[in-house]
């Protein structure tokens, strides 16, 4: 026999034993697609690096522009964080002043930013429950904390207190409750110390970076905007390796909300409507059935005057 013959039987001698011995393997499931991650991000800008004054807050201010990259790349290390962690949707909301202070032109095509004023929902306008996650970048402390840079809570300008269910709240508990009122959780948030500690008595143990530690009102002592874009990305990444350990911060309804202002006009003129009641002559109180009742309260609040236009 031909050496060529000899190891052809061979093989087919080899092959009839594979057959034999291994029978056809049964067909394999396909793995079921993973999860989509989806994450929303509501921006503040009095919470981030380096800001101490209303230089660096509105188009007015000498040192805006300079900022506006600053709020961005605080934001971007947020961005950057989530999509390394499989974040595959991801909705930011400009949610400081006019709410065009972010530069849109500098994040990826798979972001959605939430622009300008007015929106449902506020500084959280477009969450629903369909998101896995919220994050704070930014935010600051409440005005009724002694503590805390260009502290306030929703107008510096008009009001000293805002309450849910007789309780003070900072922005960032108010907008922790209307997430929680769609199961989603809060999981990170930055901003200065008196903020972070704020956030941290009622939110529990989420991920947090400090970025400045308040001297007072219109002073801090300050990481760099490198520094804080570095912590803020391991952060996020921290928060999101362990998504499971958060619960939405939900409050109880219907809802009791208190706002009490610098004067007394407006809350005189709100005690007209049959579902407001005055507590004192700066003080008025709304029950919502909900936190989006409650929100949009405080929308109608603090944004309506009779000469608004168009």
């Amino acid at each position: 026999m031909k050496a060529s013959h000899r190891i052809g039987r061979a093989l087919f001698v080899a092959t009839s034993l594979v057959w034999f011995l291994c029978p056809a393997a049964k067909p394999q499931a396909s793995p079921s697609p993973a999860k989509k991650l989806k994450i929303y991000i509501s921006v503040d800008m009095e919470g981030v690096a380096g800001v101490v004054t209303a230089d660096q807050l509105g188009p007015g201010g000498f040192e805006y522009e300079r900022f506006r990259h600053f709020m961005t790349n605080e934001t971007l290390a947020a961005v950057n964080a989530a999509t390394q962690s499989g974040a595959t949707e991801i909705v930011v909301s400009d949610s400081h002043g006019n709410g065009e202070s972010l530069l849109i032109e500098e994040f990826a095509k798979n972001v959605r930013i939430v622009r300008s004023w007015p929106r449902h929902g506020s500084m959280m306008a477009g969450l629903d429950s369909s998101f896995d996650a919220a994050l704070f970048i930014g935010y600051h402390a409440s005005t009724t904390n002694m503590q805390g840079v260009r502290a306030h809570t929703f107008s510096s300008a008009h009001l000293t207190r805002v309450s849910l269910n007789g309780s003070a709240v900072t922005e960032g508990e108010f907008n922790a409750a209307y997430a929680g009122a769609l199961s989603v959780p809060v999981i990170f948030a930055s901003g200065d110390d008196a903020a972070m500690a704020e956030l941290k008595s009622r939110l529990g143990n989420i991920e947090m970076v400090e970025t400045k530690k308040n001297l007072s009102f219109h002073s801090a002592e300050t990481l760099t905007p490198e520094a804080a874009c570095e912590r803020i990305n391991v952060g996020v990444k921290a928060a999101l390796a362990r998504l499971r350990d958060f619960k939405p911060y939900a409050i109880k309804t219907p809802v009791t909300l208190e706002i009490s202002f610098k004067n007394y006009m407006p809350a005189l003129i709100l005690s007209y409507l049959r579902t407001v009641q005055r507590l004192d002559s700066h003080t008025i109180r709304f029950v919502g059935k909900d936190m989006a009742e409650v929100s949009d309260f405080v929308d109608v609040v603090d944004g309506y005057s009779p000469d608004l236009a168009p």
